[in-house]
């Protein structure tokens, strides 16, 4: 992946994610929408610093043929994520919204595991969108090289 792509991928992640847990912390919480909103939007500019660092090392790690990823790579993938990001998350949610660690870490344990799941098929749907949309088919690809 290139650098603007893994923005992109990285911008999009966040973007859908926002959208979604604005809905869900504005149904669920009794927190001002004002307090929630600006709590998301800086934990999101966290995961997304976070999540650009940590994809890097784990193609690095893993490789970058991210089409054949088997369910156990992107599971891992998923939960070093969200285990690297959780030690980060619990501190600035105790002090913006100021609860205690296991209210909190009951809290964060819940926005793992949606962002766990979300990760996964975001990846994924990600992953097929741009082979399925933006790469040129082998053929073409042939044909082109050929002039």
């Amino acid at each position: 992946m290139t650098i603007k792509e893994r923005i992109l991928h990285t911008v999009l992640f966040e973007v859908f994610a926002l959208i979604i847990l604005m809905g869900a912390a504005t149904l669920f919480t009794r927190h001002n929408p004002a307090v929630v909103g600006g709590l998301s939007v800086v934990m999101s500019l966290i995961a997304m610093a976070w999540n650009y660092l940590y994809n890097v090392l784990f193609d690095r790690f893993v490789g970058e043929d991210r089409l054949n990823r088997t369910v156990k790579t992107r599971l891992l993938h998923g939960l070093g994520f969200e285990g690297g990001l959780i030690f980060v998350t619990i501190p600035v949610l105790m002090w913006v919204l100021q609860l205690d660690f296991w209210t909190v870490l009951i809290l964060d344990l819940g926005i793992v595991l949606f962002f766990l799941i979300y990760a996964i098929i975001y990846n994924w749907a990600y992953d097929h969108a741009k082979a399925k949309f933006f790469t040129k088919p082998a053929h073409i690809e042939a044909h082109i090289s050929e002039y």
